[in-house]
């Protein structure tokens, strides 16, 4: 049986936006210790961790350095390079491990590897030249989404296709050597399912999360989902497979497309807590950020129990374009939790903060997060 790393240990981080900040804050309340490495300084994690180091993720001395000095390493965002995560193995358990961020970080492998599981996905096609594009467009259809294979997020790297006369200009804006093209479903609503998996296998999730989005960027997120009892149980089955075949210990989460004839269809899933789960900080028992510290610590893992209906609404460089925000307005609503990332500079879709709003029912809960919202440039 393994043994637990208790409090009093030490955490590393890849990564440090502010998944990594939460993340810290939860380990820290634990009794651990965290350090965080990443190429930037005065980061959102940083601020809150015992220890920021600066260093490329191909620095591979410092990355060597950094694993050396903690009892496991984890991630908060899916772009480390695998180098980067074979190095940190050598000298500390990763959690998830490498293989699972390599596998999610690349569209293709983590399309492709659902697929060969059985698990339900979008139907896609791997495209590598405008020729194969062309034959992928005859096999799927229009309209359909041509997504780069690697480094996509918030809607980067992908473009709709409404028509084969449209396949040039779409193969060349995106400009990349390795894409897919999926087919366009034409879905009720988004959902995710944020769970977590610990290192003897027990197994948590929140029950699916709906989800609703701005330019491509997660707008409004609503716990539990509008959903039926029989896809609210399916979406949980669906993901503990999926954490279960890809052998993830620490939290993963898996984003669904529910079709209008009621299927679930895997859009894509991410290892790491999940922005549509920031409402569970407030609104459910044992947050995401603290499943994920007890998941890599060996620890049981916590009750997902919700509290009570939450809406959870993100905070964009947007709401500063006109000065700065009137928080006093927005904590007005006394059933409203403000969370900020400490990012020092503001810029049009960028995600800033996010409140959570509770409620007795899911419609109240959504309707004063967007009001509190609101509130902030009411001026």
């Amino acid at each position: 049986m393994t043994q637990p790393i208790l409090p009093g240990a030490t955490l590393g981080v890849l990564g440090s936006g502010q998944l990594g900040r939460m993340f810290a804050i939860a380990a820290r309340r634990l009794g651990y210790r965290v350090h965080v490495l990443s190429p930037d300084d005065d980061t959102p994690t940083g601020q809150v961790a015992d220890l920021e180091v600066r260093a490329d993720y191909l620095d591979l001395a410092s990355v060597e350095a950094f694993a050396k000095g903690v009892s496991v390493v984890t991630f908060e965002f899916e772009n480390v390079p695998a180098e980067t995560t074979r190095i940190c193995e050598q000298f500390a358990p990763v959690r998830p491990a490498g293989s699972v961020l390599f596998t999610s970080q690349n569209r293709r492998r983590e399309k492709t590897y659902l697929r060969d599981a059985g698990l339900p996905v979008t139907p896609f096609v791997a495209v590598e030249s405008f020729e194969e594009l062309e034959a992928a467009l005859e096999q799927l259809g229009t309209p359909a989404v041509l997504k780069t294979a690697d480094w996509g997020y918030d809607g980067k790297g992908q473009t709709v296709i409404r028509s084969p006369q449209e396949a040039a200009a779409a193969w060349a804006k995106l400009n990349a050597p390795h894409a897919i093209l999926e087919a366009f479903i034409d879905y009720e609503s988004e959902l995710s399912v944020v769970a977590a998996r610990g290192v003897n296998g027990d197994f948590a999730s929140y029950g699916p999360i709906g989800n609703s989005h701005s330019n491509h960027i997660l707008d409004v997120s609503i716990c539990p989902a509008r959903v039926s009892q029989h896809v609210a149980v399916e979406a949980v089955e669906i993901a503990r497979a999926v954490l279960e075949r890809m052998d993830v210990v620490g939290v993963l989460c898996v984003e669904f497309f529910l079709t209008r004839d009621g299927r679930l269809l895997i859009n894509e899933t991410a290892p790491r807590p999940h922005n549509s789960g920031h409402l569970t900080i407030d609104a459910h028992v044992t947050c995401q950020f603290e499943q994920q510290v007890r998941a890599i610590c060996g620890l049981p893992l916590g009750s997902s129990e919700q509290r009570s209906p939450s809406a959870m609404a993100n905070l964009l460089g947007d709401v500063w374009a006109n000065g700065e925000p009137d928080w006093p307005a927005l904590l007005a609503y006394p059933s409203v939790k403000l969370h900020l990332y400490g990012k020092r500079e503001a810029r049009p879709g960028r995600k800033m903060g996010h409140l959570t709003a509770l409620a007795s029912t899911i419609d109240e809960a959504e309707q004063i997060a967007i009001a509190a919202r609101a509130a902030l440039t009411r001026k």
